[in-house]
């Protein structure tokens, strides 16, 4: 006899039962994702600026001046004193937003940027998701909200900006490099003689990573200050990604001299060298160095040699603790350490060119959530002193668990809170009408606080030995036994 279509439900077994049933866990999920979205809109709505894709209309007005047969850095934004001071690499990339409305073009950069960060941060949050069990889509769903609501991002979105595409474009060689080490499935399996497996030439190439090096040198050639990276590589000794970065960087700037032969000598004997076409180094939106220490001295231009001075010291501490990083196997941080660097020593660095915040957020995070998980399991000996723990017999956090990663959490939530908050607005001063002292010494802090923050990062950013480690396979070398905890 025939089954009724009562006897196929009764016969189901409890589990095809319950997957009929609406999945609860992912409904919680996406009205927590929607909370997050919706506080991430007031926070930009509350601490932001008014937005009207200020940049983009520099931009967009610049190429479309040159398309009509102009000279691309005789343009003056009207109303403004702002022209196109990128290198003529970056006004060939943007040319075609003159076949396209303002708005247009606007939007498109907007969706492009937000897309980039998914990616990036798809990449970037991939081993912690895994490594504690997490979901990786609604891990990156919670991310790029709350990423995009921090100062840089939302500034470079609501501007109009380029910061997140370059941003990109330096991290995915961190994630070539990654593959190049074998540390993707696909990269790994043609490592183990599974070439076939991957498909053709170009596939198997993208998969190998061979080509890292090639985001930083695009980078360098539309915005000079990623050069700073390539610096790295080299004394990390990454011979052949720093070749490739320098390949392209000069490939793509010699092609557009071929090009646009008189932009490309009038930016490179003129303009590059003509720092009045940015702005003033005391400008309360540049959180550079150079900007603290005219601020500080509430003058327009930055004292030359004691800047000098203090640059130079910071380069060093912050090019050796990334050279540390990679060593340790901490391949993000030292990327991280290396674009806080550049925002430090950098004449002119706007509050929207420090997106190099966002890593150090995940970095933090996640040396709370490792040092954590080490101190899981250890107990103090009955037998030891008050204070002491059995590792080495060294004062340790290990007696208070709960407590274990406190500072590194705490330092991940201020750091967050600082650059999504932004107090430099408030405290915005502009000479010769206003002191940068017109707040009193508060007022001083907080206006150069993103800054305060950026270099104390550069000092103090904690790396963790192991934890993503992109050697290649003829670099691996025996070292040092890594410590259980470190700070």
């Amino acid at each position: 006899m025939p089954a009724t279509v009562a006897r196929r439900t009764d016969g189901e077994t409890p589990r095809q039962r319950l997957a009929r049933r609406p999945d609860r866990g992912a409904v919680g999920r996406l009205v927590v994702v929607a909370v997050v979205c919706v506080l991430a809109w007031w926070a930009v709505r509350t601490f932001g600026r008014p937005y009207n894709f200020f940049d983009m209309k520099i931009y967009y007005g610049a190429v479309a001046w040159w398309a009509n047969g102009n000279d691309l850095y005789a343009f003056i934004a009207p109303r403004t004193t702002l022209g196109f001071t990128y290198p003529p690499f970056a006004g060939l990339v943007m040319l075609p937003m003159a076949v396209l409305p303002l708005g247009g073009a606007a939007w498109i950069n907007m969706v492009g940027s937000l897309l980039a960060l998914t990616v990036i941060l798809t990449a970037l949050l991939r081993p912690l998701a895994d490594r504690m069990g997490w979901s990786l889509p609604f891990t990156v769903a919670l991310a790029v909200p709350l990423a995009a609501a921090l100062e840089p991002a939302r500034e470079t979105l609501g501007y109009g900006q380029v910061n997140l595409l370059l941003f990109a474009l330096i991290f995915a060689d961190l994630i070539a490099l990654r593959w190049r080490a074998g540390r993707h499935p696909r990269a790994a399996a043609q490592r183990a003689g599974g070439a076939r497996s991957v498909g053709g030439p170009l596939r198997r190439f993208f998969f190998s990573g061979a080509w890292a090096g090639v985001g930083i040198g695009l980078a360098t050639a539309i915005k000079l200050t990623p050069a700073l990276f390539i610096v790295h590589l080299l004394i990390t000794r990454q011979w052949r990604a720093a070749a490739t970065a320098v390949g392209t960087a000069l490939g793509v700037t010699i092609g557009t001299f071929a090009v646009a032969g008189a932009e490309s000598t009038a930016y490179f004997t003129s303009v590059l060298w003509d720092t009045g076409r940015v702005g003033a180094a005391d400008m309360t939106p540049n959180q550079s160095l150079a900007g603290v220490l005219a601020r500080l001295y509430d003058s327009v231009e930055t004292p030359g040699l004691l800047y000098l001075a203090f640059a130079v010291l910071l380069l060093a501490v912050g090019l050796s603790r990334a050279a540390g990083a990679h060593a340790d196997g901490d391949e993000l941080t030292a990327f991280t350490l290396v674009g806080l660097t550049a925002n430090v020593i950098s004449p002119i660095s706007w509050s929207h060119h420090l997106v190099f915040v966002i890593p150090a957020v995940i970095v933090l995070a996640d040396a709370a959530i490792r040092r954590r998980a080490a101190s899981r399991g250890l107990r103090r000996p009955a037998n030891a002193p008050a204070g002491l723990s059995a590792v080495g017999g060294l004062r340790s956090p290990i007696w208070y668990p709960a407590l274990t990663g406190f500072r590194h959490a705490a330092a991940a939530v201020a750091l967050y809170l600082l650059f999504l908050v932004s107090p430099i607005w408030p405290y915005e001063h502009q000479l010769p009408a206003e002191s940068h002292y017109q707040d009193g010494l508060f007022g001083a802090l907080m206006e150069n606080s993103l800054a305060i923050g950026l270099i104390v990062l550069v000092a103090a950013l904690p790396w963790r030995p192991g934890a993503e480690p992109v050697f290649y396979a003829e670099q691996h070398r025996v070292s040092r036994p890594v410590p259980l905890i470190r700070s």
